[in-house]
């Protein structure tokens, strides 16, 4: 993916959202020709040039300080994640820069420690690495989202589940809210690696089979997921309001592991319970040679 038109949709995305009134300013009298702000409004807020601003919008990034992205952030009243994501994609331009992007990506692999850590839970679990691709779980994870380790290595992925999947529209309660969301763990992601080829693969066939995926990816959101609720229709026992909590593994920033509880006692837990019980007699745990992802 291209980071010019990266950086160029997403800052025109942010601005589009801020009206004057939000951003302390006094609107002009007539009319407005565009949403929000103005690219004039954005540097004078940032305390920078209108075409030094207008050259950021568009990409070129070379040489800009941290300092101005800062004030661009401030500006565009940028969340952290959306602070983390500006300063990915406004990487500079340099010979060197570009090529330490596109230096392939080292394959990730599940710790031992880490599969012995799944199967010592007795909740719903599941590893996740780039580009939401399912590297593990334990048998309730599979068994409460899908048999990931069944599938062919490419398929093993989230968003393709989400997107492509029938089964993931009955499964999620709040299917939109969960695409969004995922499309937005995507664009997260495209910040840190867009020259990944698997993400570029990835991004053309939800693009070319999902409406629903173009219409989110032209949004520009992004947002990181550590804590959250998920509710689900399980085929099997019906009804799941589940709490979770995604917990990066040290050695690995980009392979976290997503944990899955119920409030104690209630009817989610119960259903959990049947859940598990119906798992333990007929599947049984992968190895982790079935589970892990080839180099990427």
């Amino acid at each position: 993916m291209d980071r010019s038109s990266e950086i160029r949709e997403f800052l025109r995305t942010r601005r589009a959202r801020i009206t004057p009134e939000q951003a302390g300013l006094t609107p002009h009298a007539g009319p407005r020709r565009v949403p929000g702000l103005r690219r004039e409004e954005v540097a004078q807020l940032a305390g920078v040039s209108v075409d030094y601003y207008i050259r950021l919008e568009r990409g070129r990034t070379q040489g800009v300080s941290e300092a101005v992205l800062d004030a661009v952030a401030r500006a565009l009243h940028l969340d952290d994640t959306e602070r983390a994501h500006l300063f990915d994609l406004a990487q500079p331009t340099t010979t060197a820069a570009r090529a330490r992007r596109k230096r392939p990506l080292a394959p990730q692999r599940v710790r031992p420690a880490l599969y012995r850590a799944l199967d010592a839970l007795s909740v719903p679990a599941v590893v996740q690495g780039r580009r939401l691709d399912v590297l593990a779980a334990n048998p309730l994870g599979y068994a409460l989202f899908a048999d990931f380790a069944s599938r062919p290595h490419r398929d093993r992925n989230f968003a393709r589940f989400v997107f492509l999947d029938q089964a993931a529209l009955s499964l999620y309660t709040e299917w939109e809210r969960v695409a969004r969301d995922t499309v937005a763990a995507l664009r997260l992601y495209a910040g840190r690696h867009a020259d990944d080829p698997q993400l570029t693969e990835l991004i053309g066939e939800l693009s070319l089979h999902s409406d629903t995926f173009r219409r989110l990816w032209a949004d520009h959101d992004v947002r990181a997921h550590t804590t959250g609720t998920k509710r689900l229709h399980h085929p099997l026992v019906g009804d799941l309001t589940l709490d979770y909590v995604v917990l990066a593994a040290e050695d690995d920033p980009e392979q976290s592991l997503a944990i899955y509880t119920p409030e104690p006692s209630s009817p989610s837990a119960e259903a959990l319970g049947i859940l598990a019980s119906w798992t333990s007699t007929t599947t049984v745990a992968p190895t982790p040679e079935q589970t892990r992802n080839p180099p990427s």
